[in-house]
């Protein structure tokens, strides 16, 4: 495949990877007027917004056989159609059980554009044999953070229909741009990227699948840590730090800010250091930052804490899902997604749980832990992995 064809693929699949930050944001900073409307409680609310993660879950492992039947790029573009129409509708919504439905359609759509393109990504990485995973996954977090400032800017302005609207025609005006790219340019041959014995992990014996899930506990493990931090962190700042509520909601912002720089310089890192070396070493220093940003007795110092936890957890997902694609193609990006997920479902009320017997700050030390046995397990597993 002619290099300029393969960045040309590589621009293409980029702006996926943006436009699902850029979407999945838009929604999430809408979902205070939609509880409005809905005349949801609390508690409805949070059992409805379960949806966006089952969905995405129950999908998961679905998408890897059809990227495996139909390819990565054709799965990629009908995901990224269905992501752009489902977002419109959260807000035609007026109860909490009529928004749970419609999240489980969104968090399906959500759950299986990610699985397309990480085991796209995966092929293109093998192809150039570069380590630029986590430039994919930077794209991720800008469109993100590109998504949550338009629709503070807005929020005053337009209704949530309209607002969402509106993601759903730049979304499928974006596919119907990158997805032309994507389709015209087919996917590097097995023989371009890294080999594989064959499409499914269970056809590859215990040892793959053991690995497989390895990768995944090491997803799981890094997204537990975001689902925490997005939940928790400004409760953490406000109630434990005296913090005001403008400072607490720096929090995550700090973080997030962190989490994409270092996802901008996580191919350089990588090609120093190599990937085992990146795990152990982004595993560590999440765990160091997060015991600060958890125990520390002043405001300022746990920002410091969130913002060293983020550019220690950067690359950890993308390394993760990468290693588990190279060995079982887009079954392996699945199943390690689907853990990753787990993680993320998991991270939220474990940690409320957590503050309820014991204290808030011992509960959010929990990140730390996990970030550790990252660590450990990159460390345990780096000759078998190689």
């Amino acid at each position: 495949m002619p290099d300029n064809s393969l960045t040309r693929l590589r621009i293409a699949l980029t702006v996926f990877f943006a436009l699902d930050g850029f979407v999945f944001a838009g929604w999430v900073v809408r979902i205070p007027a939609i509880k409005e409307q809905t005349g949801a409680s609390a508690s409805a609310l949070g059992l409805a917004l379960l949806g966006v993660s089952a969905g995405a879950v129950i999908t998961m492992m679905l998408t890897g056989r059809l990227c495996r039947r139909y390819g990565t790029h054709r799965v990629t573009v009908v995901c990224a159609v269905l992501l752009s129409l489902s977002v419109a509708l959260p807000p035609l919504t007026h109860s909490a059980v009529a928004l749970g439905a419609v999240l489980l359609i969104f968090g399906a759509a959500y759950g299986s554009i990610n699985v397309a393109f990480n085991s796209a990504a995966v092929d293109l990485v093998g192809a150039l044999r570069r380590p630029i995973m986590p430039s994919f996954h930077a794209a991720f977090s800008l469109g993100g953070m590109l998504g949550a400032g338009l629709g503070g800017l807005v929020a005053g302005a337009l209704s949530p229909t309209r607002h969402l609207f509106g993601l759903t025609v730049i979304g499928l005006l974006v596919t119907a741009v990158a997805g032309r790219t994507l389709l015209r340019i087919p996917a590097p041959a097995p023989s371009q990227a890294v080999p594989r014995q064959t499409s499914a992990p269970r056809r590859q014996g215990t040892r793959t699948r053991g690995l497989v899930i390895t990768f995944g506990l090491i997803a799981l493990c890094t997204a537990y840590g975001e689902g925490a931090l997005a939940d928790w962190s400004a409760l953490h700042l406000e109630h434990d730090l005296d913090a005001t509520p403008g400072v607490a909601a720096v929090g995550y912002s700090c973080f997030a800010l962190a989490m994409t720089i270092g996802r901008l310089t996580g191919t350089r890192l990588l090609e120093r250091l190599g990937q085992t070396r990146t795990l152990v070493g982004g595993g560590t220093t999440a765990a160091l930052g997060m015991l600060l940003g958890a125990l520390a007795p002043s405001v300022w110092a746990a920002l410091l804490g969130f913002m060293i936890t983020g550019l220690g957890l950067a690359n950890l997902f993308p390394v993760a899902v990468e290693r588990a694609g190279r060995l079982a193609g887009p079954d392996g990006v699945a199943i390690a997604s689907t853990l990753g997920y787990g993680g993320m479902l998991l991270g939220p009320p474990a940690i409320g749980f957590m503050a309820d017997w014991f204290s808030l700050p011992a509960a959010l030390t929990s990140v730390a832990a996990l970030a550790a046995t990252a660590a450990v397990i990159a460390l345990l597993t780096r000759r078998a992995a190689g």
